[in-house]
């Protein structure tokens, strides 16, 4: 395999469903999937029993008790688990687009990692999709997509943009090449480097710190949020709340502002950087 799909997950198996379809329908299969799954209920482990005799991918469910909010603990599990060199990181409710994995695969370069987004769609279109519109890429048509009430913005560019249209949105946008965690990709090594995610963190940029850190250990990020399209379905986040907004934004800004490469509490409990997986 040359590389590993990371996809986060709690408590939501229809949605989890979904992203599964859309990851057996890519171009590119060459991946193994490992579902991140902060303490979901006997339900989600079900549909992925279910869904390994169903798709042709080999999957890791890698599990941990549920403890509240804690996705950065089972990220640094599932990078552990994962058995390639190079990561592909999202969440379990969104659905990639067909060549998804074939634009991170190609796109991956020594020294970078990959930054993507996504296009939130509502839930009345979220719930609407079926199996079928997945493997016949109806929601990434904009056409269908319009045709079901999905507004009209600027950023509806994404389903559309190809080649060399692709290629400058990407380079024009003024949004940053970060870490996003709906979307993003590195090469393990270098996730190790930093220690991968600060188990500190809650919710609300703990993407973000990661990326900082990558950032300043060398490792730059590359724009490709109008090549490696995602739809993002619809979900409440009973788990956000200002006091961890306002603590994880301390956090982030304090690897920013000292320029941190290593946090202790991340992939080791160590103060001192760990050898790179071979």
């Amino acid at each position: 395999m040359k590389l590993s799909v990371i996809i986060t997950t709690y408590n939501a198996p229809a949605w989890l469903q979904k992203v599964l379809w859309g990851y057996e329908a890519q171009t590119f299969k060459d991946f193994e999937m490992v579902i991140a799954d902060d303490g979901s209920a006997d339900e989600t482990r079900l549909l992925i029993d279910n869904m390994r005799k169903e798709v042709s991918y080999p999957v890791q469910h890698i599990w941990q008790s549920d403890e509240g909010f804690r996705k950065c603990a089972i990220l640094n599990k599932a990078i552990v688990a994962s058995q390639t060199d190079y990561l592909v990181i999202s969440d379990g409710d969104c659905i990639p687009r067909k060549d998804f994995l074939e634009v991170h695969i190609n796109k991956r370069k020594q020294g970078y990692f990959l930054s993507g987004g996504y296009s939130k769609l509502p839930m009345d279109i979220s719930q609407k999709i079926t199996k079928e519109d997945i493997f016949n890429q109806n929601c990434f048509d904009i056409d269908w997509l319009k045709a079901n009430g999905l507004p009209a913005t600027f950023r509806n560019n994404k389903f559309t943009a190809k080649g060399f249209k692709a290629s400058l949105l990407n380079f024009i946008t003024p949004t940053n090449a970060s870490w996003n965690g709906h979307n993003s990709s590195a090469w393990k090594k270098d996730i190790y480097a930093v220690n991968g995610f600060n188990e500190q963190m809650r919710y609300g940029a703990l993407d973000r710190e990661m990326g900082e850190r990558l950032e300043n250990s060398g490792i730059k990020g590359l724009q490709i949020r109008y090549s490696a399209v995602c739809v993002h379905l619809d979900h409440s986040r009973g788990y956000k709340n200002k006091e961890d907004l306002a603590r994880n934004k301390a956090i982030w800004m304090k690897s920013r502002k000292e320029k941190l490469t290593w946090i202790e509490d991340g992939i080791v409990k160590s103060a001192k950087p760990v050898s790179q997986p071979a």
